[in-house]
């Protein structure tokens, strides 16, 4: 389970003040898909960040599992799997060499490592290439992998950040599956996205955050029923009418005193 309580941070630039993420507080539970949907620029990675433990938030917190991320960072990273477009493969390695490895980096025991490779071969279909080079896959190959690897140590939560970015509808397609799969095992997952067709096909629960603030939270439906729009696309138009003073980037700036 995840749990975000009011968390902000603020950053410093030309001596102002940048508020990316702004008293956002939301939870996802065991076996739910919850979209963090925005623009560019909306707080979505930074919030990410936060519950991972890489990033201090200004203030508030998020627990995941239990474990706070600011005080417990090692324990929530052991807890959580992330997916992420812009993380590569080691290219001088092989699929099996590199899974092994980050099963080693997350403490999972040689045996039990093993066993979880050949769960990760079946489940996406790797024993083709899985003992190339990485350097020598296809993109979809790749593509697997990455998706195989955030498995490797079976946490109970699982974070991806922009998954389809740069994907064809082939991968697209992949992605979706993969979500499917994270629900039917119980994972909590958020997904973090600016795709907001594909959103409303995988998420059970959306959040929609502009300027670092979550201003709907729900249901497709409910979101229908409290913006009075038909779509998540005109549901962000309304929402793009709400003009506070914003840096270039989207976050709201605040005067440094």
């Amino acid at each position: 389970m995840i749990s975000v309580n009011e968390l902000t941070r603020h950053f410093r630039s030309n001596g102002r003040t940048i508020v990316a993420v702004d008293g956002l507080s939301f939870q996802v539970k065991s076996g739910e898909v919850y979209g963090l949907l925005g623009p560019n620029g909306a707080g979505k990675t930074t919030t990410l960040r936060m519950i991972l433990g890489l990033l201090a938030p200004t203030s508030g917190d998020a627990e995941v599992n239990g474990f706070r991320a600011t005080s417990q960072p090692d324990e929530v990273k052991r807890r959580i799997g992330l997916v992420s477009a812009s993380s590569g493969l080691y290219q001088w390695l092989t699929p099996r060499e590199m899974l092994m490895f980050f099963a080693d980096l997350f403490g999972v025991s040689p045996l039990r490592a093993r066993s979880r490779l050949d769960e990760m071969v079946a489940l996406f279909d790797l024993g083709e290439f899985i003992d190339q080079r990485c350097a020598t896959l296809s993109t979809g190959q790749k593509q697997r992998v990455t998706l195989a690897r955030a498995l490797m140590h079976d946490p109970p939560v699982m974070l991806l950040d922009e998954p389809t970015r740069g994907l064809d509808v082939v991968g697209t397609h992949v992605v979706f599956q993969y979500i499917d799969k994270l629900r039917s095992l119980g994972k909590a997952v958020v997904v973090s996205t600016h795709r907001l067709d594909e959103a409303s096909h995988v998420c059970d629960r959306m959040g929609l955050l502009h300027h670092g603030r979550l201003w709907h939270e729900g249901t497709f439906a409910e979101l229908q029923q409290v913006t009075g729009c038909s779509n998540l696309f005109d549901m962000f138009l309304k929402l793009l009418g709400q003009k506070p003073e914003s840096s270039a980037s989207g976050a709201e700036v605040i005067d440094a005193p």
